[in-house]
């Protein structure tokens, strides 16, 4: 397939790689954000990690009666708003739907399968770059604080064992060895898994970098530019409608994160996407032998503690209250709880900063990279709270998808095709088959 015009939708993480891997493919790319600069939604500030040995589903046995225990935590991991909303219901009965040991296997094995290739890809380009992004190679320290979640981890266990990732289980002595700022806190340890090929670094800064040196290769950016809707002609999308006007290209790339399901709805595309909440701060550090030196995961409270530079990025929380971007105080003590506890007197907390942004979630964790049902319309959404993790893998992935030519990994189950009904609809997608929508 020659050259294209290319019209990427998103200027997120997911959107910038996407086109960065398009334009080296080749293509003429055109990205279009209501944003006035890249990286300012979901890929702002987010937890930091680019942990592909911990890229598990949200879906897992266990978790319908964990939720239950959480919403009488103080500080809870997840926590589910009341109001009535049938997206949410709906996207909710099927996350509980994959809450199986058989289906968590199969989801984990995808995620970390496009996770590692992401990271392999990550480190090409950075080899490739010299792009800076505030990175460390240092691994990734999965903490329990209860003999209940080492025993845990077997099931994860199993699944890296079979995937081929590298990961250490560790005692208390050896957590606090591999992240000396823990010392004061080894009483609260009963162990950890410790997976050494992860790694951590600013996502926004990242993206920005990125979206100059696409820029440099040509790659055109619209920045300040809402999009409004995609118009289809003879089972194709032959425009996107923007506050500037209609823009024209050969194929279009959805990669708006939560917002993705609403432009294609009105084609009969039901994208199981649904934004969850999640929240970060960043503190500066002001002792840095109490610091973190990679990140730590506090299984506990599910929230990774990033040492980012000369700052400490605290990130976490599910909070599944639709497009609701307000900032909850009760949240941000639960962040402050969770490093203070483990890294007490690293960070300045009084000059913390508190953010929140929406990521766009699967029922199954696997984010939807490739085809749909319409022949020149190519999907890039769906990371959940993997975004950073699989951005550069996907975007190759999808560059790939779109150029026809073969991936670096097998994609045929990280499509749309999945959510379809049995039959020929689904067999043909995955195929590569452009199906009627």
């Amino acid at each position: 397939m020659g050259q294209m015009k290319v019209v990427v939708l998103g200027a997120g993480v997911i959107g910038v790689t996407s086109a960065w891997y398009l334009a080296r493919a080749g293509h003429e790319v055109t990205v279009i954000d209501r944003q006035p600069a890249a990286a300012l939604e979901t890929s702002f500030a987010n937890a930091g990690e680019i942990s592909p040995g911990y890229a598990s589903p949200w879906a897992a046995p266990g978790i319908p009666l964990k939720a239950l225990k959480w919403m009488f935590m103080e500080h809870a991991p997840l926590v589910i708003q009341p109001k009535p909303d049938w997206t949410k219901l709906s996207w909710m009965a099927r996350m509980l739907m994959n809450c199986t040991a058989e289906a968590y296997k199969v989801n984990k094995s995808r995620m970390v399968r496009l996770a590692e290739y992401s990271r392999d890809c990550l480190m090409d380009l950075r080899a490739e770059t010299g792009i800076s992004y505030d990175e460390r190679t240092q691994g990734t320290l999965q903490l329990f604080r209860t003999e209940k979640q080492v025993a845990a981890a077997e099931k994860d266990i199993a699944v890296l064992k079979a995937d081929g990732v590298a990961f250490e289980m560790l005692d208390a002595d050896a957590c606090v060895a591999a992240e000396p700022g823990l010392a004061p806190s080894r009483s609260k340890i009963a162990g950890g898994l410790r997976l050494p090929g992860d790694e951590t670094g600013d996502c926004f800064k990242f993206t920005q970098s990125l979206a100059q040196m696409a820029a440099a290769l040509g790659v055109t950016f619209r920045y300040g530019v809402g999009i409004d809707r995609l118009e289809q002609g003879a089972g194709r999308i032959i425009a996107v409608h923007t506050s500037e006007g209609r823009v024209t290209a050969d194929a279009f790339v959805l990669a708006l994160g939560s917002h993705s399901p609403m432009l294609v709805r009105e084609f009969g595309i039901k994208l199981p996407v649904y934004p969850v909440k999640g929240y970060s701060i960043t503190v500066p550090i002001v002792d840095a032998a109490r610091a973190p030196v990679s990140t730590v995961m506090d299984e506990t409270h599910k929230i990774a503690i990033t040492r980012l530079g000369d700052r400490i990025r605290v990130g976490g929380m599910a909070e599944i209250a639709g497009f609701d971007m307000s900032l909850n105080a009760k949240r941000q003590a639960t962040l402050t709880h969770s490093v203070e506890d483990l890294f007490g007197g690293a960070g300045n907390q009084s000059k913390a900063t508190f953010w929140c942004g929406l990521r766009p979630m699967t029922p199954d964790g696997t984010p939807i990279v490739g085809r749909s049902p319409i022949a020149n319309l190519f999907l890039n959404t769906g990371h959940g709270t993997l975004g950073w993790t699989m951005a550069a893998g996907s975007g190759r992935v999808l560059a790939d998808i779109v150029s026809g030519r073969r991936a670096g990994i097998e994609t045929r189950d990280l499509g749309y095709a999945r959510y379809l009904r049995e039959g020929r609809k689904g067999r043909d997608l995955q195929q590569g088959v452009a199906v009627p929508a």
